[in-house]
C-alpha cells in the first residue's frame, strides 16, 4: 500500500504517467497497473485518465493529501537510520514567482542540491497567489500579503522595485524626472499590475499616485524585460531581474528619489506533523538565503 500511495502521488504531481514513471524509474505500463491494483482494492475511482494527463476525482484529491503525509511519514522514520542521513533522496517540488524562480532560485537550489545529490528537485513557475497545498509543493515562495489555510507562513523580506528604461529610449523620448512626467512616456507593465492606470510612489514619506500612459500589456517579466532593453518604453522590474542590466549601463533607473513599493517576500510550506525532513533542510537553506538576498537589495549591494 505505501508503495502504491508513493507512485499516486507521484502520478498527482507530475500530471501524466509517463513522467511519473521516469521519476520512479518504472515502466508506464507497472504504473498504470498499480494505480489499477489500487482503485480496485479501494473500490474507487482516483483518477481520470486519457492519453496525455491525469485529473483526480473528488475522492483522488482527498485521498492524494492522505498519501503525501503517510509517505512522508515513513520518509521521516527512514531518517533515523544512519546509512540514511548522508543526505536526502526523492523529490522536493518548489514553487515560486516567475522573476524570483528564473534569476535567483537556480543558483540557490544548486547550491542545496550539491549537499544533497540524490535529491531530485522540480521547480514551478507561475505567479499565481497560491499556497503549497493547492500547487502539491513541498515550499512555495511567494510574493505579496495574501494568506493561505493550513500552512507554515514565514516572511523572509522585501523585493525592491524599480523604473527602468534603456539609454536608447531615454535619447529619443527623454527621460522623466518628476512624477507628472510619466504620463509623456511609453510605459509597459505584466498583467495584473499597474491596472488602474496609476504608478504609486513614495517620497519623504508622502504616497504620490503618479499617471502612466500603458502602451504594452505582458503575461510575464521576461518579454516587459527584453523590449526594455530594445528601447520600446519604461516599466517596472523587480530589482533582481534588473540589476546586471543597471549595472552594465543596458537599463538605467529611472527617478530613483522616488520609491515603488516592494513586494514582500514569504516562503510557504504545509503544516503537517511531523514536517518532512526534506521540507525543514530546503525552508531553512532558503530563509538564510532570501534573507541575505532582501537585506543586499535593501542596501544596494549584490549578492556575492
Amino acid at each position: 500500500m505505501l508503495l502504491a500511495m508513493r507512485v499516486y502521488v507521484r502520478v498527482v504531481e507530475r500530471g501524466n504517467l509517463t513522467a511519473a514513471a521516469r521519476d520512479l524509474g518504472m515502466s508506464q505500463s507497472t504504473v498504470s497497473e498499480r494505480l489499477t491494483r489500487l482503485e480496485s482494492h479501494l473500490g474507487a475511482k482516483l483518477l481520470q485518465r486519457n492519453t496525455r494527463s491525469v485529473a483526480t476525482t473528488d475522492v483522488g484529491v482527498i485521498f492524494y493529501e492522505r498519501s503525501k503525509k503517510a509517505v512522508e511519514a515513513a520518509e521521516f522514520a527512514e531518517g533515523v537510520i544512519p546509512a540514511r542521513m548522508v543526505g536526502l533522496k526523492g523529490t522536493l517540488r518548489v514553487a515560486a514567482p516567475n522573476s524570483l524562480g528564473e534569476v535567483v532560485l537556480p543558483e540557490i537550489l544548486q547550491r542545496f542540491r550539491r549537499l544533497h545529490p540524490h535529491l531530485a528537485i522540480e521547480l514551478v513557475l507561475n505567479d499565481r497567489i497560491a499556497g503549497p497545498i493547492a500547487e502539491r509543493a513541498d515550499i512555495s515562495i511567494r510574493l505579496g500579503d495574501a494568506h493561505c489555510a493550513n500552512v507554515i507562513d514565514e516572511p523572509l523580506g522585501l523585493v525592491r522595485r524599480v523604473l527602468v528604461a534603456a539609454p536608447d529610449y531615454i535619447s529619443s523620448h527623454g527621460e522623466p524626472k518628476a512624477p507628472q512626467d510619466l504620463a509623456a512616456h511609453v510605459f509597459m507593465r505584466v498583467t495584473g499590475l499597474f491596472q488602474d492606470g496609476v504608478l504609486p510612489l513614495k517620497y519623504k514619506g508622502e504616497t504620490i499616485r503618479a499617471p502612466i500612459n500603458t502602451m504594452w500589456t505582458l503575461a510575464t517579466w521576461r518579454p516587459l524585460h527584453a523590449l526594455l532593453l530594445q528601447g520600446a518604453g519604461i516599466g517596472v522590474l523587480q530589482l533582481p531581474a534588473a540589476s546586471d542590466a543597471i549595472a552594465s549601463g543596458r537599463l538605467k533607473r529611472l527617478m530613483p528619489q522616488y520609491e515603488i513599493p516592494g513586494f514582500r517576500v514569504r516562503l510557504l510550506y504545509p503544516d503537517a506533523e511531523p514536517i518532512p525532513e526534506k521540507t525543514r533542510k530546503i525552508a531553512a537553506f532558503l530563509k538564510e538565503e532570501l534573507r541575505f538576498m532582501a537585506s543586499s537589495e535593501q542596501t544596494g549591494r549584490q549578492p556575492d
